[in-house]
C-alpha cells in the first residue's frame, strides 16, 4: 500500500486513572484484525501494558505506541497513562500525536487528570473526541457528565473552535460503541471518528530536508537503542547520514556522573564536539546514521526502507540520541521545539545500602552501579532530576508513586540500596521560599466523612468544594500541600476500610508558612543483632504492633514494629527462653503471636521521619535508623 500524509492518524487516548483507555486499545487491535483468530492476544485484557507492576497494580505507567490499519489508513496509536505521577509521560508523547481521544467514565465524570491531560492536549491545538465510556454501569450519570465535560472544555478551551467536539458512548469491555447511548456490537464509529474527525499530520512532506523529534526511547538485546517520534518535514531513509542536535540546557544522562560547579551546573565539556548551530540557541551536534528504520504494527515493528512526514518510526544506529532531541539532514540543520515539562514536586534519597545485612541478597550494590542504573533511567524516564548527594543520590519526581515505582523497578533487577523519606522540592519566587499545592479530590461513602475531614484538618488542607454524587457519596475538593499529602492515601484507606478513591493533581506554588511535620509514634527499635524469636516478640508485642515475624535477621537499630506510645523504644527481639527445671502451667502454653503487619513499599516510605532510612533489596524491605547505636543517637537527638 503506498502510503502519503493523508492516510495517516496519530492519536493519543487520554484520560483519568481507570477510565478505560487500555481496555478501548484493546478492542482497537482485536477489531482490526492486527491478529490473527488464533493468536493469544485475542484472549488477553490490558494487552498494551506490558510491565510486571502495570498488571499487580492495575494501571498504565509508561507510555505506548502501537499501530493499526483501517479501510486504507494508518492510524498510529500512543496509549498514556492515568495516574498524576507519570504525567510526563503524558507530555513527551502528546507532541507524536494530531488528536485525543478523551475517555470519560460515565459514573465518575472529568477527575483531576481529565483536566490535567485535556489542558495539556488543548494547548498543543491537538483536535479532541470525546467517548463517555462505562455506559453499563448501575449508576451511570450519562447527561451530567455530558454537562461536566462541556463546562471543561468552556474552563480549558484556547481557541473557540475548540468547544465543538463529536461526542460517542461505549463499553470498551464489550468493545462496543455509538453515536448514542444504543450502541453498535462493534468498534466501527471509533475508527470513522479517527479517520473523520483527527486532522491529517500538518507536516511538510515535499521537503528536502528531514526533522524528526525524539519523544521516547527503547531498547532490546538485538540492536540495542531505538529513538521513537513523528517526522515533522521531509522523508527518513535506512543508511541515511543524520545530525543530532540537543539543545546544552538540557540535562544529559551522562551529566550525573560528571563534576558539577558550586551552583550544581555541570561543567563545560572539553571532549571535541560541535557546540551549536547557533550562539543563541546552544545546541551540541552529533553525527549519526540511521542503521535501520522501522514503522510500528499491531505490538511489534517491521523494518522498512524509508518512512515520511507525518508517520511515527522507531530508528537505531543512533545510540546518541535523547529524548528532546531533534534529528534531521541538510546542510543547515535546524532544531524542532524542544518538550517543556512540568517541575517535579518530591525528591528522596537513593544512595547504597549500608545496614549490616549488606551485600547479602542483592546482585547490584556498589553506588558506582546505582549511578549507572540511574543514568539509564534519565533516558527514558524525562520528568525524574538526579543530583549527587552524599555517598547517594537526590532523586526528584512527580510525586510518591512515580518514586516508588522506580525503586520498585530497581529491587526486581536485582539491586540492593537504601531510601530516604519523601521531601518537597521547594522553589523561589520572587525570593520567597515557596511550597508545591494541590488540588485534592476525595470520594468517600457518608459514614466515612468525618474520618476524612479529621485526618485532612490536621494535615491543614483547605476545602473548597463538598457536594452529593448521584451514587449517594460524599465528594469532597480540597486545597492541600504536596507535603501534607506524604502518606495521606494510606491513612485514609485505613480509616475508609478500603473505600476511599482520591486523587490529586499539581495547581501551582505558595509560600511556605510553616513546614508540615507529620505525626507519628515512636518505633520500636531492636537493639541486639541476631535472629528474632517467637518468646521474644510475644512480649513485645504488648508495646505495639509489630512488622517482623519470628525466624528473621535483625540487627541493632532496625526497626521492628510501632510503639503505642510517642517516643521511641529500645527492646530486645532475640532473647531466648531460659531452660529451667521449673515448670508452671503459664510459661509451657504455645505462644500465640498476633499476626505482623507486612507493610509495602510505599507504606514503607510513608512511615519514615527524617532520622530514619528504608533498606531495599530483591527479598526484603527493612526500616531502621539513620544511627544504628542506641547511645550515639540518643546523644544526637539531644543536640
Amino acid at each position: 500500500m503506498t502510503l502519503n500524509k493523508d492516510k495517516i492518524r496519530n492519536v493519543a487516548i487520554i484520560a483519568h486513572v481507570d477510565h478505560g483507555k487500555t481496555t478501548l486499545v484493546d478492542g482497537l487491535l482485536k477489531q482490526s484484525h492486527t491478529f490473527r483468530d488464533n493468536q493469544a492476544e485475542m484472549s488477553q485484557t490490558l494487552i498494551m501494558d506490558s510491565m510486571d507492576q502495570e498488571h499487580e497494580r492495575g494501571i498504565t505507567i509508561t507510555a505506548k505506541q502501537t499501530c493499526v490499519y483501517y479501510d486504507g489508513y494508518k492510524i498510529n496509536i500512543i496509549d498514556t497513562p492515568g495516574h498524576a505521577d507519570f504525567s510526563g509521560e503524558v507530555e513527551r508523547t502528546l507532541n507524536m500525536a494530531d488528536g485525543v481521544l478523551l475517555i470519560v467514565d460515565a459514573q465518575e465524570g472529568p477527575m483531576p487528570q481529565t483536566k490535567f491531560v485535556l489542558s495539556k492536549a488543548l494547548a498543543l491545538g491537538l483536535k479532541p473526541v470525546v467517548v463517555i465510556n462505562k455506559i453499563d454501569k448501575p449508576a451511570a450519570r450519562i447527561d451530567e457528565v455530558l454537562s461536566e465535560v462541556e463546562s471543561l472544555f468552556l474552563e480549558l478551551a484556547t481557541d473557540e473552535s475548540q468547544l465543538f467536539y463529536p461526542v460517542y458512548y461505549a463499553i470498551a469491555r464489550e468493545g462496543r460503541a455509538g453515536k448514542t447511548v444504543d450502541l453498535d456490537d462493534d468498534l466501527h464509529v471509533i475508527f470513522e471518528s479517527i479517520i473523520n474527525d483527527i486532522p491529517a499530520p500538518d507536516v511538510d512532506s515535499d521537503s528536502e530536508s528531514a526533522q524528526l523529534l525524539v519523544a521516547a526511547l527503547a531498547a532490546d538485546n538485538y540492536l540495542g537503542k531505538y529513538a521513537i517520534g513523528k517526522i515533522f518535514r521531509g522523508k527518513l531513509k535506512k543508511g541515511q547520514s543524520v545530525k543530532i542536535l540537543r539543545r546544552t540546557s538540557n540535562m544529559s544522562s551522562e551529566d550525573l556522573s560528571r563534576p558539577t560547579g558550586s551552583e550544581g551546573a555541570p561543567e563545560p565539556r572539553n571532549d571535541g564536539r560541535e557546540s551549536g548551530v547557533s550562539e543563541e540557541e546552544h545546541f551540541e551536534v552529533h553525527a549519526g546514521k540511521i542503521d535501520r528504520l522501522f514503522s510500528y504494527r499491531g505490538l511489534g515493528k517491521e523494518e522498512v526502507p524509508e518512512a515520511i512526514a507525518g508517520d511515527i518510526v522507531a530508528i537505531s544506529g543512533i545510540s546518541e540520541a535523547n529524548i528532546g532531541d531533534t534529528i534531521a539532514t541538510g546542510d543547515n540543520p535546524e532544531a524542532l521545539p524542544g518538550i517543556e515539562l512540568e517541575a517535579p514536586t518530591l525528591s528522596i534519597y537513593i544512595g547504597p545500602n549500608t545496614s549490616p545485612l549488606k551485600g547479602r541478597e542483592g546482585e547490584f550494590t556498589t553506588s558506582r552501579q546505582i549511578a549507572e542504573r540511574l543514568e539509564r533511567e534519565l533516558e527514558t524516564n524525562i520528568a525524574l532530576k538526579i543530583q549527587p548527594d552524599g555517598l547517594g543520590y537526590k532523586v526528584s519526581g512527580r510525586g510518591e508513586l512515580h518514586l516508588s515505582v522506580l525503586i520498585e523497578t530497581m529491587r526486581r533487577e536485582g539491586y540492593e540500596l537504601e531510601a530516604g523519606r519523601p521531601e518537597v522540592v521547594y522553589k523561589n519566587i520572587d525570593g520567597v521560599k515557596s511550597e508545591p499545592i494541590e488540588s485534592l479530590t476525595i470520594e468517600v461513602e457518608p459514614e466515612f466523612v468525618g474520618a476524612v475531614s479529621q485526618e485532612l484538618g490536621i494535615r491543614k488542607a483547605e476545602l473548597k468544594t463538598q457536594e452529593m454524587t448521584s451514587t449517594g457519596a460524599t465528594r469532597f475538593v480540597y486545597e492541600i500541600s504536596t507535603a501534607a499529602l506524604i502518606g495521606l492515601r494510606n491513612n485514609l484507606l485505613t480509616a475508609t476500610k478500603g473505600t476511599v478513591i482520591m486523587s490529586s493533581l499539581p495547581s501551582g506554588y505558595r509560600p511556605v508558612d510553616s513546614k508540615y511535620r507529620p505525626e507519628r509514634n515512636g518505633a520500636l527499635v531492636s537493639f541486639e543483632t541476631g535472629v528474632s524469636t517467637a518468646y521474644a516478640l510475644d512480649a513485645a508485642q504488648a508495646r505495639g504492633v509489630l512488622y517482623i515475624p519470628p525466624q528473621v535477621p535483625v540487627y541493632q537499630g532496625m526497626i521492628v514494629g510501632l510503639s503505642n506510645k510517642k517516643d521511641d523504644l529500645d527492646i530486645n527481639v532475640c532473647r531466648e527462653k531460659q531452660l529451667t527445671n521449673m515448670r508452671t502451667h503459664a510459661s509451657d502454653g504455645a505462644i500465640q503471636l498476633t499476626p505482623y503487619t507486612q507493610l509495602s513499599l510505599e507504606q514503607c516510605l510513608d512511615f519514615l521521619l527524617d532520622d530514619e532510612l528504608l533498606e531495599v533489596t530483591p527479598k526484603s524491605l527493612r526500616l531502621r535508623k539513620r544511627q544504628l547505636d542506641p547511645i550515639k543517637r540518643k546523644r544526637e537527638n539531644r543536640q
